[in-house]
């Protein structure tokens, strides 16, 4: 057997040199391609944004930033895989506002969101636009209220599937309607869009990051938009909160994490790289055309990306619990 004083020696030994071992690979990061997992598929609304960022980070990185799809069921499968990730700050996640509703949704979900990864900031916060299709009878959002309402029951609303940004905004529509719409999941946005296109489906509450084209080039119509204020992009567009729809005022918010344990010096790396990217004129300008703005340097943070996170998983339960739909 050890004795105590040796024993006790070679811990402090083991811990010194796994600290200085931590330490020095912080200081050398990043010294090769780092992977930004985004639980969705290539060319969504998310994927967009990470493209935008990933591009930008990589310049004052360094170091090449691939991102990497990795859809299927509401965004858990890439968010696990990130999680079970070496924790060294090569493996990314850019996820949106799911990583907070999955919390609810999924009972069985393999991971914990709160505890399973370390956090490097927000990204933005994308405004949501009711749309429907082009040949949709109201004229305007007031005109939209009274026939929803109307016909709800004989009414589509369509969602990218259970726990994507068009599923939770169309949960609250209802809710703030008081109106239950027949709900046609997707597996994706893109199809689901294209279904609107045509004419298959009725309505749509999705981002303007997936909406912005398709509502210049007048192949849908748009009613309303979910955020505080109206948009420059869509100027005539009045807030859902102006016509008393108050729950209907939120955003898809987007952040960027890492697997828990990677070391507090490269998620203020990630969160420095993060900062400028978001100050980039080119980056700026971008999420302008899309209907949204880059997060502050103060929220560009771990702290306020745990914060925020914290705030709506506490938000979302009761919404979720509520409408009884969950995606186990």
């Amino acid at each position: 057997m050890a004795h105590p004083k040796l024993a006790a020696a070679l811990a402090a030994a083991l811990t010194f040199t796994t600290a200085a071992t931590t330490v020095a690979h912080a200081q050398d990061y990043p010294s090769r391609q780092i992977t930004m997992v985004v639980p969705f598929s290539a060319g969504g609304p998310t994927d967009t944004v990470a493209r935008l960022v990933a591009e930008k980070m990589s310049a004052d990185l360094g170091q090449q930033i691939v991102v990497e799809n990795v859809g299927g069921a509401g965004g858990t499968l890439g968010a696990g895989q990130v999680a079970k990730a070496e924790p060294d700050g090569y493996t990314l996640l850019l996820h949106h506002i799911g990583m907070a509703t999955s919390a609810t949704l999924y009972r069985n979900l393999a991971y914990d969101p709160l505890q399973a990864f370390e956090y490097v900031g927000l990204v933005t916060e994308v405004p949501m636009v009711v749309v429907a299709r082009k040949d949709f009878e109201p004229t305007d959002f007031a005109g939209f209220l009274d026939y929803v309402r109307t016909h709800g029951e004989s009414l589509t609303l369509a969602n990218a599937g259970i726990g994507a940004a068009s599923h939770l905004c169309g949960m609250l529509l209802m809710q703030a309607l008081d109106t239950p719409l027949v709900t046609v999941p997707y597996k994706g946005t893109g199809p689901a869009m294209t279904d609107l296109l045509g004419g298959q489906v009725d309505v749509m509450c999705d981002q303007t990051t997936n909406t912005t084209q398709q509502i210049k080039g007048g192949t849908i119509k748009a009613y309303a938009v979910t955020s505080p204020e109206r948009l420059a992009l869509f100027p005539d567009l009045p807030t859902a909160k102006e016509s008393g729809l108050e729950t209907l005022e939120f955003g898809i918010w987007h952040g960027i994490y890492t697997p828990k344990g990677t070391p507090a010096e490269i998620n203020e790396r990630l969160s420095k790289a993060l900062q400028l990217a978001l100050a980039d004129e080119g980056v700026i300008k971008a999420m302008a055309d899309l209907g949204t703005t880059p997060s502050s340097a103060e929220e560009a943070t771990p702290a306020a990306l745990k914060a925020k996170l914290e705030a709506e998983i506490a938000r979302w339960k009761p919404v979720i619990e509520a409408a009884g739909v969950y995606a186990d």
